[in-house]
């Protein structure tokens, strides 16, 4: 079954757009108007990816991303026409995977929405065994993280950058093997985002983040994930 993408922006010319771009890649598409539409709507639908404008009417798009952070996994890429570093920092700070600077090119949303649902997706059965690293557990194959036996809600963009640590566990990535390995060449963030999905990663798999057991960082390189590993 093709993807379901929801569209969140107030201006009905973009939200036409968007939505013909990704229908015609084979997306179902639902769109919402503002921000408490978009909410609701989620709940109902339950979209397999949400491109979410920042600047919203009822409810702005970053407590809109903040709320359904708090009940999902829903991969998130967000519209901005903010172009400050620090605009952009707060929307992944709050758990979004992408974000994607107004005015777009249509055809590279699609290929961001393209290669995030990719990341998303569970790896295929039995591709690599469980990675144990002490009490953090990494399923490849069910695409999901466990602490102390618990399991962790990551991001897909999260995962996707834990997973390239473990799998080569003690090695030093530099944040733009990260963004190449984990992300893709779709990827156009600037390095420093690496370091805002690393520290939300921290928040979810660490016992004290302010001083990590798991990710850590390697100073003028970028990161690495230490400790024991099944994965071979």
């Amino acid at each position: 079954m093709n993807s379901r993408v929801l569209i969140v922006d107030d201006d009905p010319k973009t939200v036409r757009l968007i939505q013909a771009y990704l229908q015609k890649d084979g997306y179902r598409v639902a769109t919402a108007f503002d921000g408490q539409e978009a909410l609701e709507l989620a709940g109902k639908v339950h979209p397999d990816l949400v491109v979410l404008d920042l600047m919203l009417p009822e409810i702005d798009g970053l407590e809109v991303c903040r709320r359904l952070r708090a009940e999902s996994r829903v991969p998130v890429i967000m519209l901005t026409a903010r172009t400050t570093e620090e605009d952009r920092l707060r929307g992944l700070d709050l758990g979004a995977d992408d974000y994607v600077t107004k005015p777009f090119s249509p055809r590279e949303l699609v290929a961001r929405v393209r290669a995030v649902l990719r990341r998303s997706a569970p790896a295929e059965e039995g591709e690599l065994p469980d990675a144990r690293f002490g009490d953090l557990v990494i399923s490849f194959a069910r695409h999901e993280v466990l602490s102390r036996g618990q399991v962790v809600s990551l991001t897909p963009t999260e995962f996707s950058l834990l997973a390239v640590l473990a799998r080569s566990s003690g090695r030093a990535f530099t944040r733009l093997q990260m963004v190449e390995q984990a992300l893709g060449l779709e990827y156009a963030g600037f390095e420093r985002t690496i370091d805002t999905h690393v520290m939300n990663l921290r928040r979810k798999v660490e016992p004290d983040p302010a001083h990590p057991r798991y990710v850590k960082t390697v100073f003028g390189v970028g990161y690495k994930l230490e400790g024991h590993s099944d994965v071979p």
